[in-house]
């Protein structure tokens, strides 16, 4: 029996994310190539993380024909459950598995291994000694070319791409089965659809920094097909969906794509798609999106207005639209073909703001614009750093609202033009950066959550992740969620209401809603307001209460029963 190994090092591109909860397309579509050629081969799809906690994961990957390791970071991100695979933890890996074939693909194939913001790119030069093969091309037809050719390394081009978007549908219906084998299966598991490659602004280089255009012209793939991997997805049981592997969720099957940098939005595709989601998966839990070009929603208002009132429709509360800023210095718009001036990206905010702010089922507005921006690009200089704070004031005094505003150094990607730049602007301002990006939390993001979550907002379904002394993170699931700290050990791995209570600077401090007031650890107790710790031991002393009647005698001060009125349960 044939028997492969999906090793899922995860992946983050300006395009498509692969970090838990988040599961790529990648291994989706390698083991959907792998069950095309035998439908009885063995697949074991793998995680890194898994290895990283559990050595017996070793023997798996050691009992195979063919390890497939699925890699790659080209842009830096903040991760909570899991992190990219170094280039050095491969070599570690690979070093101690001598019979299996083995073959790289993904991002760190094709671009090297990115290490983290304002830094090059590790050469794959560095892991070629631990690995039989390197897929410059895509993995799913690199994997169909070895084992049509039985491993016969000599007829592989390793650097062969699909040649049209249909070609995938086949993998990715079959390929739906390998989620199954992902740890976080099936409560807190997110898929990433594809829905194109390639950006329609390649006709004029696209941006200086991203990989994207590279990939060529749009290829667009049918609703059809999409909808038939959907199905296939939520007939394995998943329910959380974002179609985010796209530059531009607004310009899928654009009209002129391929013919103007700025193609014509399609509404009746976009209505024709989701509404299609939506009936192959009726009872899907997350259905959310990603990336949007400010650039075509400010020249299309009226077709994007339309797409924007589609998505909140059929979608799930809490979505995010990223917006790849990059910059609102003019100086460096020009110089990096940047995709929007700063009214642009204005315009395309106050038109999402205005149709998504209501706030959803969730506790969630439904859909914001976010803001990615990118620092160290060509033409930077101290002003650009002044004109990027002066635009986010703008906002917040305008009383618009945006759910996110991630700030990066660049990570160069060969075969762009700031690769040949690198690292020497980011660098000259990295002080600088880092002071702007302290002054935008304190000053900027700090406020935009209290206006978007006002104290007392209930967050619906939070899933718990992960413990920092007596406090415990969640998240809901989603596009770009907010972090909760909800003081107390509170059992990992399940989802619970949680009503806020305090800010930090990107992240939120919630209660457990509603408190058991006679199961609730002190921790929680003494975060409720004006209760503290030593009427939380007081509290702790004299339960269990059968009523509220008990726990108010109970209380050095009887009113402050009020307060604890809407946050406890008996």
């Amino acid at each position: 029996m044939l028997r492969i190994s999906i090793l899922d090092g995860y992946v983050d591109e300006p395009t498509c994310l692969g970090v838990p909860p988040y599961i790529s397309p990648y291994p989706r579509y390698i083991a959907g190539a792998v069950w095309s050629f035998d439908k009885s081969a063995s697949i074991s799809y793998v995680t890194i993380n898994q290895i990283r906690n559990d050595k017996k994961f070793l023997d798996i990957l050691s009992k195979s024909d063919l390890i497939v390791v699925i890699a790659g970071m080209a842009v830096p991100g903040r991760y909570l459950s899991g992190f990219p695979a170094s280039p050095n933890e491969l070599v570690t890996i690979m070093s101690r598995l001598s019979k299996p074939f083995k073959v790289l693909c993904g991002p760190a194939a094709r671009y090297g291994f990115g290490i983290s913001g304002g830094k090059k790119t590790r050469e794959t030069d560095f892991v070629r000694d631990v690995f039989d093969l390197i897929a410059k091309g895509d993995g799913e037809i690199v994997v169909s070319q070895l084992l049509e050719n039985k491993f016969d390394f000599e007829k592989i081009d390793s650097s062969e791409c699909r040649k049209n978007a249909h070609i995938i549908r086949d993998s990715a219906v079959r390929g739906a089965n390998v989620v199954k084998q992902h740890p976080f299966f099936p409560d807190y598991l997110i898929t990433e659809i594809e829905t194109y490659r390639g950006c329609p602004r390649s006709i004029v280089g696209g941006c200086s920094f991203c990989s994207e255009p590279s990939r060529g012209l749009p290829d667009f793939r049918p609703i059809k097909d999409i909808i038939d991997e959907i199905k296939a997805l939520y007939e394995n049981g998943v329910r959380h969906f974002r179609i985010g592997n796209q530059p531009c969720i607004f310009s899928y099957m654009s009209k002129g794509a391929g013919e103007i940098e700025f193609p014509k939005p399609n509404p009746e595709a976009l209505d024709k798609l989701f509404k299609g989601i939506r009936t192959v998966a009726p009872d899907l839990k997350t259905l959310h999106i990603d990336n949007a070009n400010p650039g075509v929603l400010a020249r299309y208002p009226d077709e994007c207005r339309r797409i924007a009132k589609t998505i909140v429709k059929y979608h799930t509360s809490g979505d995010v639209a990223a917006f790849g800023v990059e910059s609102v210095d003019p100086v460096v718009i020009k110089k990096n073909n940047l995709k929007a001036s700063a009214d642009e990206v204005l315009s395309a905010i106050k038109l999402l703001s205005g149709v998504g702010s209501k706030r959803g089922f969730n506790g969630m507005p439904e859909l914001l614009p976010g803001l990615n921006f990118v620092f160290g690009l060509n033409g930077e200089t101290k002003k650009t750093f002044q004109l990027n704070y002066d635009f986010l004031k703008n906002i917040l005094d305008q009383n618009l609202l945006i759910r996110r505003i991630n700030l990066r150094q660049i990570i160069p990607i060969p075969g762009t033009k700031m690769h040949q730049i690198g690292t020497k602007i980011a660098n000259k301002n990295k002080y600088a950066f880092k002071r702007f990006k302290r002054k935008v939390r304190q000053e900027i993001e700090r406020q935009m959550l209290k206006r978007i979550l006002p104290q007392g907002t209930v967050l619906k379904k939070v899933y718990t992740e992960k413990y920092k002394g007596k406090l415990t993170f969640g998240r809901q699931l989603g596009s770009y969620p907010i972090l909760i700290g909800i003081p107390g050990i509170q059992k990992l791995n399940m989802y619970l209401d949680v009503k806020i209570i305090d800010y930090g600077f990107r992240s939120i401090t919630a209660l457990p809603y509603p408190i058991n007031i006679n199961t609730a650890p002190r921790e929680t107790l003494e975060a409720i307001p004006a209760i503290g710790k030593k009427r939380a031991i007081k509290i702790m002393v004299n339960r269990p209460f059968k009523n509220e009647k008990q726990l108010k005698n109970s209380l050095d001060e009887p009113e402050l029963i009020n307060d604890l009125r809407e946050f406890i349960m008996f």
